[in-house]
């Protein structure tokens, strides 16, 4: 009997698909795409694509970022409830209402929010290229969306910049606390800490380095320790595993993204058999954003 990686691999090809998967999904998920990596990664992975459907497993807004790339291919969603928490914390409205509050400044916008509000920024980032994006600014004044955290982390290091933050988070990376990576400290003396920039600044003040999640491979590769620390969402260990041989992780409890686990090879198969889950957006949206997401991804 055929299995279910073999049917999606035969799926695949007959539709001339190409499987993307984020670094925080399940380990089968991540086994059975063709590219597996970070927000910006996908992105480009997404951009440079002759498919002529895109599975994306990941958070809605990671899809409709690949749509908003390829608005004439097919985008799926195998769970297209599997909705990220910090993209809710900001509008539309809100983003016209800040500039209103702050007239001249750039909104830059962290790739973890809705098309809709991609459509009202000046540029996007992501927290592999989100120093690099607001120091390049060409103005002094910057509203940051949505994560309060990362434009907390790109301000003190754009000491120019006056950056105005907002009030959204990653509930993951929001509740990992500075005591739980001081006791993972005492459990693994001399074992460096890597830690995700969407973490609370009294976290990222206990870390040796901080960087996204493709940034952490680098980092744990080149690392002397057989030891290391990451702080960030579970699911990345999977990844570090098996291109890091021969190194130990260890995560903060608890630290995981439930709608990033929502997607499984049962709703991958699903989205391929039957091509539901299209990822829709509306025209004016998609044009608007195009510019932001183009110049996240250096184009």
């Amino acid at each position: 009997m055929e299995s279910i990686v073999d049917r999606i691999r035969s799926l695949k090809e007959k539709h001339n698909a190409v499987i993307l998967a984020h670094n925080y999904c399940l380990a089968e998920v991540q086994d059975v795409a063709d590219h597996v990596g970070d927000s910006l990664g996908l992105s480009i992975k997404a951009s440079e694509t002759d498919a002529d459907v895109i599975v994306f497993c990941g958070v809605t807004f990671m899809a409709e970022s690949a749509k908003i790339l390829n608005p004439g291919k097919k985008v799926l969603m195998p769970e297209p409830e599997a909705l990220c928490a910090m993209a809710a914390m900001c509008s539309p409205d809100q983003i016209d209402r800040a500039r209103e509050c702050h007239p001249g400044a750039e909104v830059v916008g962290y790739v973890n929010s809705t098309a809709a509000c991609k459509a009202r920024m000046d540029v996007c980032c992501t927290s592999s290229n989100v120093v690099e994006i607001v120091g390049g600014l060409g103005t002094k004044d910057v509203i940051f969306v949505p994560d309060k955290n990362l434009g907390a982390y790109s301000a003190s290091k754009c000491a120019d910049k006056d950056v105005h933050l907002w009030t959204g988070f990653c509930p993951i990376h929001q509740c990992i606390t500075a005591e739980q990576v001081r006791r993972l400290k005492e459990a693994y003396p001399g074992a460096p800490v890597v830690a995700h920039p969407e973490c609370r600044p009294d976290v990222l003040a206990l870390a040796d380095h901080i960087g996204s999640t493709e940034k952490m491979i680098g980092i744990s590769n080149r690392s002397d320790s057989e030891d290391i620390i990451i702080v960030t969402e579970v699911g990345m260990k999977h990844r570090l595993e098996k291109e890091c041989p021969g190194k130990r992780f260890h995560f903060p409890e608890y630290a995981v993204c439930s709608a990033m686990k929502m997607t499984t090879l049962d709703s991958v198969l699903h989205a391929l058999e039957t091509l539901d889950g299209e990822v829709v957006l509306d025209k004016d949206v998609l044009d608007r954003a195009y510019l932001p997401v183009k110049r996240m991804i250096g184009e």
